[in-house]
């Protein structure tokens, strides 16, 4: 057999069903796809989550409460107790002839079956100290057998992912017969690669993965798949930028023109180093005949709008025209009433079309985009209806742009012709997140706000159950001063099965009972276009003293007078939207309070709200959630088809994420359509890390 037949039985072989590996018959078959594993190449990729060191395993003596060891001994006990209906415990007490530790399983009466007296096993877990005893719940168990020399348990345990009808030790033997099988795959990482980043071979990883020699190996043998996941999509995202940037030649816009040498002046404060750097690299791009694919990641608070608007003066000045996109009517008629006046005293025309623009004001609007008489267009998701027809379409920004699928951001820079493309977000995100879902984008940031401005200018309190009338005093007292204040409910309407407050019951409740004598005022989104703006008109006309609300202000609102916000159940928000949240106070000269009513009741609730309380940092808020919450399917928000990151680690594998892009654009810098021969397998690799999403990739 030739090397190329062999390659091509290797690969036909790991894309087989998964029942073609010895011992997997119909009914582990079904077992193995509740697991996620259809394929034998799913088999040789459904990694342990978690090794047994037992050449690393502590005493029972030494084993501390609070820490995860491995611990070895001798079943000494079996008890099962039935303190009340319903409440099984099982306890099986180890020893190892320096002490003791009990395992304990809840409701599961089964366990007391899998042991007897005097056999050898091994827990692994979390030693704790109840009534005076070592516990361990629900420990990981290893079989040992009979006692053995102290060489021959000195080895790595893998722990794999199991279900029902498929214990841990199965999945190991069937993960081993798969390596037999197919483990010899013929590796699509080009050499260079593994020997610049000193990864493993693929067939090596695989193996060593399943089956390391100790935990050296193990961590070597992660990092290669974990490199590879992180590989293939910085590829497809090269990919993506090279066939949306790179063979298309863009408008080359006039960036030192009269406007833009005005907007400094007109802009009406003095612009941070953060957002001057930005504007330089928007501009530069704006002057490049590549088109610019970037993104504006900027904190609350930090003047994304006044960078945007430098880009529409470029824009103006030659002679062409921009959209600016957001998610609501409310914040685009926002940025029109922000935005507007500038470009007013630029002498540059725009408009603002929404869904609820009146019909004749619509065609009128309408007709002067086409005819190139207006340059800047403000608007929602209305911009992208098939009658909106641009004369000169050269820029679009998006703002908000998590809020928008992929496919209406690429129909908004569609309406002109190599449009230049500036995606915006109020909504931090970690370096290695960013680099990850948006390889496609170059980063512009800004992490400095304007003296001040936003949540540096806010004071963030958690209030107990006991202070909630203290709270309601701040919000009187910030009345009395002339200033004004929101309540934010987590619904819009009461339900009963969630236990949180509702915008309209808890409006009412306020109005009569709390704040009789001052001004209230209902905000969600499920009011009609015309209620909402009318409200919130009135809101910055100080005709409103609070405005009780729903999420629907979490971006972009901006009511300088606005200074204290109370939010309910503050442990249903995420971080980014409670730091969003305290965005919309302390906008003006006057400093702000945000109070959270919270009532979390886990560990990880708790550590949430004490992480808003303790950071004004956007950027370091979502590297705390990241740490808090993991990956998971960090990618969906992106786009469909991608998949989830099963081995690399976005807080812990950043410098991967780095080198991944670095090698990824020299690949598609050199073969920009992976047609190399040499290339064909990392190809495949790609193509099948991005599934559905490739015509994505590979569109212009």
């Amino acid at each position: 057999m030739s090397e190329a037949e062999r390659r091509a039985a290797a690969l036909a072989a790991a894309e087989a069903p998964v029942i073609d590996v010895r011992l997997v018959d119909d009914r582990r078959a079904e077992a193995l796809a509740r697991l996620g594993v259809s394929t034998v190449r799913d088999l040789l990729h459904h990694v342990p989550f978690r090794y047994l060191d037992l050449s690393a395993r502590a005493t029972l003596a030494d084993a501390r409460p609070g820490t995860d060891v491995t611990v070895v001994g001798t079943v000494h006990a079996i008890t099962v107790k039935r303190p009340r209906p319903r409440l099984t415990i099982v306890e099986v007490a180890l020893t190892d002839g320096t002490g003791a530790v009990i395992g304990v399983w809840f409701n599961q009466p089964y366990m007391a079956q899998r042991f007897r007296e005097g056999e050898r096993v091994a827990f692994a877990g979390r030693v704790e100290l109840e009534y005076g005893l070592k516990q361990m719940r629900q420990p990981f168990v290893e079989k040992l057998g009979d006692a053995r020399a102290p060489e021959e348990t000195a080895r790595i345990i893998p722990i794999h992912r199991a279900t029902e009808g498929l214990s841990t030790n199965w999945v190991r033997r069937l993960a081993a017969e798969a390596l037999a099988h197919a483990g010899d795959l013929p590796d699509h990482l080009p050499a260079w690669i593994r020997r610049s980043r000193d990864l493993m071979s693929l067939r090596h990883a695989l193996r060593a993965v399943h089956f390391p020699q100790d935990a050296a190996e193990a961590e070597a043998a992660r990092r290669r798949l974990a490199y590879d996941e992180l590989f293939a999509i910085q590829v497809g995202m090269a990919l993506r930028r090279h066939n949306a940037v790179d063979e298309r030649t863009g408008h080359v816009h006039e960036v030192e023109g009269e406007r833009s040498a005005r907007f400094p002046d007109v802009v009406g404060f003095q612009l941070t180093a953060d957002q001057e750097h930005a504007i330089a690299e928007i501009l530069a791009d704006l002057a490049s005949r590549r088109p610019m694919n970037r993104m504006l990641l900027g904190d609350v608070g930090t003047g994304k709008t006044a960078v945007a608007a430098a880009a529409l003066a470029a824009v103006a000045d030659s002679g062409t025209q921009a959209a600016m996109m957001a998610p609501t009517e409310v914040l685009a008629a926002q940025y029109a009433e922000k935005v507007g006046p500038l470009l007013d005293a630029l002498d540059v025309s725009w408009c603002l079309l929404t869904g609820a623009t009146p019909a004749a004001e619509r065609a009128a609007t309408l007709d002067a985009i086409a005819r190139g008489d207006v340059c800047v267009s403000f608007g929602t998701h209305a911009l992208l209806q098939a009658d909106v027809a641009f004369a000169h379409l050269t820029l679009a920004i998006v703002d908000e742009q998590h809020r928008f699928g992929v496919t209406q951001r690429l129909a908004l820079r569609e309406k002109g012709e190599a449009t230049d493309l500036l995606v915006m977000s109020a909504t931090p995100i970690p370096r290695s997140l960013a680099l990850t879902l948006y390889g496609d984008l170059d980063t512009s940031y800004l992490r400095v706000r304007p003296a001040g401005r936003g949540p540096d200018h806010v004071t963030t309190r958690l209030v107990p159950r006991g202070a909630r009338g203290a709270a309601y005093d701040q919000v009187r007292a910030a009345v009395a001063a002339g200033r004004q204040a929101y309540i934010v409910c987590p619904l819009v309407e009461e339900s009963e099965k969630a236990e949180a407050k509702a915008a309209t019951t808890e409006y009412g409740r306020l109005r009569r009972q709390v704040f009789p004598s001052l001004r209230l005022g209902l905000l969600t989104g499920q009011m009609k276009t015309a209620e909402k703006r009318d409200v919130m008109r009135r809101f910055r006309a100080g005709e409103i003293d609070i405005l009780v609300a729903t999420t629907v202000i979490e971006v972009g609102v901006d009511v300088p007078n606005a200074t204290v916000m109370i939010v309910e159940n503050a442990e249903r928000y995420g971080l980014a939207q409670l730091h969003q949240l305290r965005g919309r106070i302390g906008r003006g000269e006057h400093p702000g309070e945000f109070l959270l009513f919270a009532d979390p009741k886990t560990d990880e609730g708790r550590a949430r709200m004490q992480a808003v309380a303790s950071t004004n940092d956007g950027f370091e808020l979502a590297e705390h959630d990241l740490r808090l919450r993991g990956e998971g399917d960090v990618l969906g928000p992106r786009q469909s088809g991608l998949p989830a990151l099963r081995l690399a680690s976005l807080t812990d594998d950043f410098a991967l994420v780095e080198q991944a892009r670095e090698d990824a654009r020299a690949i598609v810098s050199a073969d920009p359509h992976l047609a190399d021969p040499g290339n064909a397998l990392l190809r495949r690799e790609v193509r099948r890390t991005f599934a559905d999403a490739w015509e994505w990739v590979s569109a212009g």
